[in-house]
């Protein structure tokens, strides 16, 4: 499984501009709604809803806001780059730059599930980690993301 395969192009935003995690929310949802064809506010609701069982700010300047949503054809994945960092309430206190938005149909956990560890896997490398700080716009996120996934 690799995540390119799932992350569209118009999903990638490389200069979030909001500073709060709802904001952060909304701003990636709002390539993912059309994508998928579903409304925005309903997608917001769901990613919020997630986020009050716990923050999906897992620490080390990442976020990975998922959830599942009843109707969805096929799973979504966005990505955001936040270049001054937002307070996401991640479990180490400290901002949050890059963002993978997953939104999953109801039914498929155990993709959902593979999907996420695998983010996270390949977030703990740290040079990954600052190549997608560094990126300068989607193709080279995308060019990141490729090289990254051909060595898992």
């Amino acid at each position: 499984m690799k995540i390119i395969d799932f992350l569209d192009k118009e999903a990638i935003l490389t200069d979030l501009k909001s500073v709060d995690k709802k904001g952060v929310i909304d701003e990636l949802v709002t390539p993912i709604a059309g994508i998928a064809g579903v409304k925005h506010e309903d997608l917001v609701r769901v990613l919020i809803e997630r986020e009050r069982l716990g923050s999906t700010g897992i620490g080390g300047g990442v976020g990975i806001p998922h959830g599942k949503f009843k109707g969805l054809k096929s799973l979504v994945l966005g990505f955001g780059l936040s270049r001054t960092g937002v307070e996401f309430e991640s479990m180490d206190g400290r901002p949050t730059h890059l963002f993978f938005l997953l939104i999953t149909p109801e039914n498929s956990t155990g993709l959902h599930l593979k999907l996420l560890a695998r983010i996270s896997r390949i977030l703990k490398n740290e040079s990954y980690k600052q190549g997608l700080l560094n990126a300068a716009d989607r193709d080279e996120v995308i060019r990141i993301i490729k090289e990254e996934d051909e060595d898992f």
